[in-house]
């Protein structure tokens, strides 16, 4: 039977004043425990999945049943909503004041509450009110979880007789721009760029100048466009070489761990820069929250000529052995990379 028809059957016996037979919901249960399993396994479909009863957190961001995190929705980042009273109190002493304070003395654009936010999550609540079940899909086998430990997915919806990707409807719409920050869409460049360019000319959403949005996206998307274009020629070169590792992939640590004492080139976000007065100074690359990389200067000259300080938050391509660390204190051993000479930093993802 079906989840669809399970759900329906479900339905049918709760209103006529009875309770689905025991081994109805032990069938139901062990259906949606498969269907979850399937969110750890590398695919690009993930599988068909009900919509939670609240499904929509905001435009770039679902529930679907049975899974405690949402999702990240891939290619998109649609402005925040108001979802605290004093982001609420702040807006409504005046628009520009407000976009002043947030920014504060920021050097790059930041994240904060908008109407067009509000907007953006109405109107996806508006295009999954008659939908149940969607189908999610990733846009690389490898690409599972964000940083956040956030599932990645498309939204792919049946509409009548047509099939919508909801990301590139959301872009369609006007309500996020084309997101390139942590990558190209593998899958749907070219689609992402179309429907970006026919929401800019129609003056759609974020694009409209007389609505309330991030008036920013020309400082915004050069950066996010930067480094996705730096990702795709890591990920062009990394074709058909083993030692070539990006640390978004599941796999990434399993392969690295088969690597020690071999030379590799890996990729990661500059996440952390930890300086000692004694010993070395670590730079963490971003993996998953907690489990992070490391890339080890014992000395500090090589370390200030790179110039890795400064980029906190751009993507880095690395060569080096990768090595063990025993780290006694906690009874266990982390894999690094000892940098020993500036050549090792390969690339920025940013200006140089």
């Amino acid at each position: 039977m079906s989840l669809i028809a399970r759900v329906t059957l479900l339905a049918l016996v709760a209103s006529c004043g009875g309770a689905p037979l025991p081994q109805e919901r032990r069938a139901d249960k062990k259906e949606l425990q498969a269907r979850l399993r399937a969110f750890e396994t590398p695919g690009l479909i993930i599988g068909e999945f009900t919509l939670a009863a609240h499904a929509v957190v905001d435009g770039d961001t679902i529930k679907v049943e049975g899974l405690g995190n949402s999702l990240r929705l891939l290619g998109l980042d649609a402005e925040e909503t108001f979802k605290h009273e004093n982001e609420r109190r702040a807006y409504e002493r005046g628009w520009e004041r407000y976009v002043k304070e947030v920014r504060g003395d920021s050097k790059r654009p930041v994240k904060y509450a908008t109407p067009t936010g509000d907007e953006a999550k109405h109107w996806a609540e508006d295009f999954f009110a008659d939908t149940k079940v969607v189908t999610l899909e990733r846009d690389h086998p490898k690409e599972i979880r964000d940083f956040y430990e956030r599932y990645l997915a498309y939204v792919i919806v049946k509409k009548g007789d047509k099939i919508l990707n909801y990301n590139v409807e959301c872009v369609r719409a006007g309500y996020s721009p084309y997101f390139t920050k942590y990558g190209r869409s593998r899958r749907f460049h070219q689609e992402f760029l179309a429907a970006e360019a026919e929401a800019r000319a129609a003056k759609r959403g974020i694009w409209d100048p007389s609505k309330q949005h991030y008036d920013d996206y020309d400082e915004r998307k050069p950066w996010w466009d930067a480094r996705g274009d730096f990702i795709h020629r890591f990920e062009e070169e990394a074709q058909n070489r083993e030692n070539y590792i990006i640390l978004t992939n599941w796999d990434a640590m399993k392969r690295l761990e088969e690597l020690v004492g071999q030379e590799v080139v890996i990729l990661g976000a500059i996440g952390e820069v930890r300086r000692a007065d004694k010993g070395p100074t670590r730079v963490l690359l971003s993996r998953r929250r907690g489990a992070d990389f490391p890339l080890i200067f014992f000395d500090k000259d090589v370390f200030g000529s790179t110039g890795i300080e400064n980029r906190t938050g751009e993507y880095v391509a690395v060569k080096g052995f990768v090595s063990r660390y025993e780290d006694k204190r906690r009874a266990r051993y982390v894999l690094q990379i000892v940098v020993n000479l500036p050549g090792q930093i390969l690339g920025w993802s940013g200006p140089p």
